[in-house]
């Protein structure tokens, strides 16, 4: 569970409820369409990030993150029927720092963290978010951070590459003032002595970036009989 070389915080009993918060308002510049509403197994995107955070069990519920206007409502309309709470980021074109906020602001008051993952990650499954909110109950450290990697993989190897899903707790909150089209790599940096790493397979980091990666996403999910 721990990077080699990272430093472990101290046993710290978890306290108040962690909400999974799916990020779900970007733009999809690259991909020339909106990438949560691309469907896979006759479902939106979005509609398997949430239903992945469902499955994890968050005490404190799922928030998904939207844009707003219409395409806002079409994504709310992809995840009728689940279970989750929505917030609304009134400026996705400012960046994926905007929808942190967003989220943010629109958490319960009890919310004693926060694990933030990305719409465009289909690969990564409740179990996988599972294993962050594990971490995290057995910790209660400020950081739990994935990284995906073969399991053989040696300190420092370039292999390994850090992405979301990533837990903060809500003390670290205040801290999120980072700007543009990037997470809270400062607080990240400001706590690396207290991070607590999980380590998950390479094969879950792919998102949906071209047509390609589309194609290729869709047959993925056809071989596992969920076309």
């Amino acid at each position: 569970m721990t990077l080699p070389g990272s430093v472990t915080p101290p046993e710290h009993k978890a306290a108040g409820k962690v909400v999974g918060v799916v990020l779900a308002a970007g733009l999809s510049r690259r991909l020339g369409q909106p990438k949560q509403l691309v469907v896979l197994a006759g479902q939106a995107l979005v509609w398997h990030s949430a239903r992945a955070m469902l499955d994890a069990e968050h005490s404190g519920g799922v928030l998904v993150v939207t844009p707003p206007g219409e395409l806002g409502g079409q994504i709310r309309a992809a995840l009728r029927g689940l279970d989750v709470m929505l917030a609304e980021n009134p400026r996705p074109d400012l960046g994926i720092s905007e929808s942190f906020r967003a989220a943010i602001a629109a958490l319960p008051a009890d919310t004693g963290a926060a694990n933030f993952a990305l719409g465009d990650m289909p690969l990564v499954t409740g179990a996988m978010q599972r294993a962050v909110l594990d971490a995290y109950a057995a910790t209660g450290a400020p950081l739990v951070l994935a990284r995906f990697g073969p399991a053989d993989a040696g300190s420092g190897s370039p292999d390994w590459v850090r992405a979301p899903p990533h837990l903060f707790r809500a003390d670290l909150f205040p801290e999120f003032s980072q700007q543009g089209d990037h997470g809270p790599r400062h607080v990240i940096a400001a706590h690396a002595g207290q991070t607590v790493w999980v380590d998950l397979p390479a094969s879950a980091l792919r998102d949906l970036d071209t047509p390609e990666d589309i194609a290729a996403m869709r047959r993925e999910f056809a071989g596992r009989g969920r076309a």
